[in-house]
C-alpha cells in the first residue's frame, strides 16, 4: 500500500510544473484524494482537494485559478497541474488519500526560484 509523487523540481517564477502521484496496493477509485505542501519552517497546508469520482474538486484559496486537481482512476493516479508559479509556492509537496485509512506519500520537492 503506497502512495508515490513525481515530477517536482526547480523552476523559474511563472513557469509550470505537473505533479504525478501514483498508488498502489488498494483500491484507489475508492479513496478521495488531496494534495498538501510544507514549506520549510511551516505547518503542512492542505493545497487541493478531488472526490473518489473525480467529480468535485476544490482548492486553497492561494492556489485557486493557478494549480489544477485531476485523476485518471484507470492509471490509479493523481495530478496537480501547477502553473504561473510563484516563489511561495517552494515547499515539499505531500498527497494523501482518504477511505476507510489515510495513506500519506512521501513527497516531492519543488522549488520556484530564478
Amino acid at each position: 500500500v503506497q502512495l508515490v509523487e513525481s515530477g517536482g523540481g526547480l523552476v523559474q517564477p511563472g513557469g509550470s510544473l505537473r505533479l504525478s502521484c501514483a498508488a498502489s496496493g488498494f483500491t484507489f477509485s475508492s479513496y478521495a484524494m488531496y494534495w498538501y505542501r510544507q514549506a520549510p519552517g511551516k505547518e503542512r497546508e492542505l493545497v487541493a482537494f478531488i472526490t473518489s469520482a473525480g467529480d468535485s474538486t476544490n482548492y486553497a484559496d492561494s492556489v485557486k485559478g493557478r494549480f489544477t486537481i485531476s485523476r485518471d482512476n484507470a492509471k490509479n493516479t493523481v495530478y496537480l497541474q501547477m502553473n504561473s508559479l510563484k516563489p511561495e509556492d517552494t515547499a515539499v509537496y505531500y498527497c494523501r488519500g482518504v477511505a476507510t485509512t489515510t495513506i500519506w506519500g512521501r513527497g516531492t520537492q519543488v522549488t520556484v526560484s530564478s
